[in-house]
Formats: structure tokens, C-alpha cells, sequence
């Protein structure tokens, strides 16, 4: 209970003014890049007018000071909780060079068990074939139907199709991005199943891998294994395992290990970063689609060393942009923010 009104007005309104001048700051300036002190400072001055409020409610005096610190008080919850969209302008290339890669990085640990998860499936993919060939034509799809066919059969097949220039590459580059990102974007969403549908699309999907290339280089078709392979699968894959990363972090959101908030504010924090991945696979994934569709399936012998080699150079130039790329200006993680 307030025993002096005019004296706590006089010592709290110092604070009320303050937090009113960090909304208009950001009102006016709606694109600016808070610091973390700010954010922290902003927080606090929330924190405290919310809790003077509750002792003005306590007090039946002075109704017209209680319901100005109220509107400030919900303007404060409704900067802290939502988000403008209006005034704030994509940045491409802000956006390509430093959040994908930065928010890549923060969330490393969910990509590193997403990768493996897929290689464990094609691990045990390689061993199904070892023990067993005659089972490839139960794991494989019938959407893959051209690698039941002996790899020595294909192979010889497609180095004596004749080349088709770029007849019907247009709607098939579609398809491939297409179902490449559906495949994607369901590795994400069925993170909400506390992760168990995401390992399993990776898991699956790997699976099928091992079994092809174990097929190929157990024939002797290695070689052409990585032209086929290389130039598309050196970013597709890796978008893959980006969107599993995805749906990882959704998992860990949805147990709420080492949090006290709500699920809502769980799923909140992680929005943008979800945003963030699935958007970088994508376009991976667009990017893939292309050199699939008018690289990857052409099979002349001569081209075999440039596709390997240019399959090679993407790989490298993804890993040093997603490694080193907007290093300097990383987004403070979510244990220092708190």
C-alpha cells in the first residue's frame, strides 16, 4: 500500500518518462537496431512501471494518473511482443551475408544431429544392400523407379542418349525445387511432433541414398555416381539437413528445456530464426533444382571431371559462407540476452 501518493509520483515518474522516450525512439525509428543494453534497460523500465501500476490500483486516488501509466504500460507490452512490418525494409543482401549464416551458426548443434541422422540412414542403407541387394526395389519409391535397373544398364543408357539441349529442362527444374522444398519445409513442420517425424523424414531419406550409392559404387560406377550426384546434391542435401535443423529447433522449443516460459513465448523467440532457415534452404534448394535440371543430367564421360570438380567448388563455397560469413556482428545468443 502507497502511504505518500504525491512522493511516489514524484520518485517513479523519472522511470515512466524514460521508458515513454524509448518507445518514441523506436516509433520514430522503427528499422533501428536496439543494442542489448537498450533492450535490457527497456525491459527493466517495463517491469517496474507494470509493478508501480499494480500499487496504483491499490490506491483509490488519482484515477487519472493510473490510467495514463496503464496506456503506457500496454504500449510497452505491445513493443515487447510484437513486431512491425511496416517501415522496415527487406535487405537482401544484409540478409544473405549476415542473418542466414549467423542464424545458421547459433543453432549448429540441431544441424550437426540432423546431418547425422541422415547418414545414419544411408549407413543403414549400404548395409541393407550389403546383405541383401534383392531388397533395393522394397526401400526405394516408385518416383525413383529408374535405379532399379542394374547401374551398369543406366549408365550405359544415359552415355548414349543423345543430348537434348534444353528441351523440357524448365518444367522439370520446377518440379525438382518444387518437391525438393516440400520435402524441406515437412522436415521443419513435423518438428512439432517433438522431433520424432523429422528424424524420421531424414532418417528415410538417407536411407534411400546409402542404398543407391552403395548399388553404384558396388557395380563400379563411382565415378559416374559423383557427376550425377555432385553438382546438385553438394547444396541440396545440405538444405535438407537445414530444414531438419529447423525442425530440431522447433523440438527443442516444444519440451522447453532450459526455460521457464511459456510455450508461446518458446515458439515466439524462435519464429524469425525459422523464418530465417527455411528461407536459406529454399534458396538452396532453387539454386540445386537449376544444376540438376540442366547439369546434373547430362552424362557424357568428358563432363564427368568438370562436374565433379564444379560440384566440389559449390560444396567448398558453402561451407566457408556458412562458416565464416557476417562473423564480427553475431546476434547475441539467447542465454546472454537473458
Amino acid at each position: 500500500m502507497i502511504l505518500d501518493l504525491d512522493q511516489f509520483i514524484q520518485r517513479e515518474r523519472p522511470y515512466w518518462d524514460e521508458l515513454q522516450e524509448l518507445m518514441r525512439l523506436h516509433e520514430v525509428q522503427p528499422d533501428r537496431k536496439s543494442t542489448l543494453p537498450e533492450v535490457q534497460r527497456f525491459l527493466y523500465l517495463y517491469q517496474r512501471a507494470s509493478a508501480d501500476l499494480v500499487k496504483l490500483k491499490t490506491f483509490a486516488g488519482d484515477v487519472e494518473i493510473r490510467a495514463w501509466l496503464e496506456n503506457i504500460v500496454a504500449r510497452a507490452y505491445s513493443q515487447l511482443h510484437e513486431r512491425r512490418a511496416e517501415g522496415i525494409r527487406f535487405r537482401p543482401w544484409h540478409w544473405l551475408s549476415r542473418t542466414f549464416p549467423q542464424t545458421f551458426r547459433r543453432h549448429w548443434k540441431a544441424f550437426a544431429l540432423s546431418k547425422a541422422t541422415f547418414w545414419l540412414g544411408g549407413l543403414l542403407g549400404a548395409v541393407v544392400m550389403f546383405v541383401n541387394p534383392e531388397l533395393k526395389t522394397e526401400f526405394i519409391p516408385e518416383q525413383f523407379s529408374h535405379v532399379y535397373e542394374s547401374p551398369t544398364k543406366r549408365v550405359e543408357r544415359e552415355e548414349n542418349q543423345e543430348f537434348d539441349a534444353f528441351e523440357g529442362r524448365q518444367t522439370f527444374s520446377t518440379y525438382l525445387m518444387a518437391n525438393n522444398i516440400k520435402v524441406t519445409v515437412m522436415a521443419m513442420v513435423f518438428g512439432m511432433s517433438y522431433g520424432v517425424l523429422t528424424i524420421l523424414v531424414l532418417f528415410s531419406n538417407g536411407l534411400i541414398i546409402g542404398i543407391i550409392g552403395f548399388d553404384y559404387i558396388a557395380d563400379g560406377q563411382g565415378v559416374f555416381l559423383a557427376a550425377w550426384l555432385l553438382p546438385h546434391g553438394s547444396w541440396e542435401l545440405p538444405a535438407i539437413f537445414i530444414g531438419g535443423q529447423a525442425g530440431l529447433v522447433i523440438a527443442r522449443a516444444m519440451f522447453g528445456w532450459g526455460t521457464n516460459l511459456r510455450f508461446r513465448q518458446r515458439m515466439a523467440r524462435i519464429r524469425d530464426d525459422l523464418l530465417t532457415l527455411v528461407g536459406g534452404a529454399a534458396v538452396m534448394l532453387v539454386v540445386a533444382g537449376l544444376v540438376e535440371s540442366f547439369l546434373s543430367q547430362y552424362h557424357g564421360p568428358k563432363l564427368y571431371p568438370w562436374k565433379i570438380a564444379f560440384g566440389s567448388f559449390q560444396l567448398i563455397v558453402l561451407i566457408v559462407y556458412l562458416a565464416f560469413c557476417g562473423r564480427g556482428r553475431e546476434k547475441p545468443t539467447e542465454r546472454e540476452i537473458e
